[in-house]
């Protein structure tokens, strides 16, 4: 094999090694291919050419800055960061933990609730597992919760967020699939709120018989009275519900595109930040407070009376909500450069070939082939993040993907549909994996000193567990993920 024949090869190997290296991946991604492209000029001007060096910057514009499926990501983010940083997600566990105090693990339980309703406000699992662990934690720790326990239920749903709609990952699997964002979306609530149900009844059986491991909260906590209790609901768990129900509601009914239900969200999360930091406060309402709870610092003030300094508090948060959604938006979208980039060259050096041939010459069979692609994907999930694992695999994986034929286990024109949600659930364990379990260290990182790094590798196995249960599931019973579109979209 001559050395221009070995250029693909080469790349993925600089790739493996370079990842490691602790640059950016995006400047890891984009660098790898402009090199590349420079050392393949260099060997043979046939190979790759200027031309096709010319072409990379309207590549990159038309697939990346030109792509309205993309402008639903930076408004699902900003969607996300106001829900956290307005304190309505803080005042929504407080209102879970309550209503579940008598249930045994009611504390986890009201976790996993929280990382589910997370889930399908924004894809943003750094947030959503930071946010928790500062909410939810030192909680938990106070009512002598186990720690792996505690740990696990706040990684795992945390993580929630790249399978249920609207999810960010969805979005760019869409766009790297060229296949409707809508019926993706689709296609992910029943494995997504399927995998939330195997949380909560792992949970409901553990706590019934090692009760233990999860206290059950006292019965003193909260509101006493019905009124008291309509008032907590109206407060802290009927608003974002119903921002989910107008987000999803809308792409489901048929009424928006994603993109526009993106759009819905965004302006939503700003009236309800508005409600909970200027209406009420301007008028004098105080914080809901619960018994034993602890009081954790998000930079929302603790009460601020009239409406001045309440719309003040307002801008503080909206300008610090921008600020971050924005720093969230350029990585991904330099990723996305990166990625893009590297995928052109890594094609036009006959990489695509490459790999199509390698799996031919395996001769494995469609059943066979999946498990293999399975296989690299969970692999993968220890030592990379999901927007990696995506943007690398799928671009290869995809014509391969297309081409196989399952007869009449799957229709060959939902096959693309259905392995995209088998890889997005796949990909949910990279996020829990070690060494390089990103939610591990997300928690690790605002967690209390006495909570070891061996605590949280235990709670995670039975959540890694349950998640490839969940992705056998669903590759047993196709319909989990095909039978929705197939009622709400033909």
């Amino acid at each position: 094999m001559e050395l221009t024949e070995l250029l693909p090869i080469l790349m993925f190997a600089a790739l493996a090694v370079l990842l490691f290296s602790g640059f950016p991946v995006a400047f890891v991604l984009g660098g790898i291919g402009l090199a590349f492209a420079f050392i393949a000029m260099a060997l043979d001007d046939w190979l790759f050419d200027w031309p096709q060096f010319g072409a990379i910057p309207g590549r990159i514009f038309g697939g990346i800055a030109e792509n309205l499926i993309l402008t639903a990501i930076p408004m699902f983010i900003f969607m996300g960061t106001m829900l956290e940083r307005s304190g309505i997600a803080r005042d929504l566990l407080n209102c879970l933990q309550v209503l579940l105090r008598r249930v045994p693990g009611g504390l986890a339980m009201a976790v996993t609730l929280m990382g589910t309703i997370l889930a399908a406000t924004t894809g943003i699992i750094g947030a959503s597992v930071v946010m928790m662990s500062l909410l939810a934690l030192p909680v938990m720790q106070a009512r002598g919760y186990n720690p792996a326990l505690s740990t696990g239920t706040i990684a795992a749903s945390g993580t929630l967020g790249i399978l249920i709609p609207p999810s960010i990952m969805l979005v760019i699997m869409a766009d790297l699939l060229s296949r409707s964002v809508g019926n993706l979306f689709v296609a992910a609530i029943v494995p997504g709120f399927m995998l939330s149900g195997m949380y909560l009844v792992y949970i409901l059986i553990l706590c019934s018989f090692r009760p233990k491991l999860a206290p059950k909260l006292p019965a003193r906590m909260g509101p006493q009275d019905w009124a008291a209790y309509g008032i907590m609901l109206l407060r802290s768990f009927v608003p974002p519900v119903f921002l989910i129900a107008c987000v999803l509601g809308s792409i489901l009914a048929g009424l928006a595109t994603p993109t526009e239900a993106a759009g819905v969200g965004a302006l939503g999360a700003v009236i309800l930040a508005l409600i909970n930091l200027v209406l009420l406060p301007g008028l004098g309402v105080k914080e809901m407070h619960f018994e034993g709870e602890a009081k954790i610092d998000l930079g929302i003030a603790e009460e601020v009376r009239g409406f001045g300094p309440a719309f003040a508090n307002f801008w503080r948060t909206l300008k610090d909500v921008v600020v971050r959604a924005a720093l969230t938006n350029a990585m991904l979208f330099g990723i996305f450069v990166g990625a893009t980039l590297f995928s052109y060259v890594f094609r036009a050096l006959g990489g695509d070939a490459l790999v199509e041939g390698f799996i031919e010459h395996l001769g494995l069979g469609p059943w066979g082939l999946l498990v293999l692609l399975m296989g690299i994907v969970f692999f993968l999930g220890f030592f990379f993040d999901w927007i990696e694992i995506t943007l690398i695999v799928l671009p290869v994986f995809a014509p391969i993907v297309e081409a196989m034929d399952f007869g009449d286990h799957v229709a060959k024109i939902e096959v693309t549909y259905w392995f995209a949600i088998l890889l997005a659930v796949n990909l949910q364990t990279s996020f829990l994996t070690p060494p390089f379990g990103f939610a591990l260290f997300y928690l690790k990182a605002v967690a209390p000193a006495d909570i070891k790094i061996q605590q949280i590798y235990k709670g995670i196995i039975p959540f890694v567990i349950l998640q490839l249960t969940g992705l056998g599931l669903v590759i047993a019973f196709p319909d989990l993920a095909l039978w929705l579109p197939r009622v709400l979209l033909n």
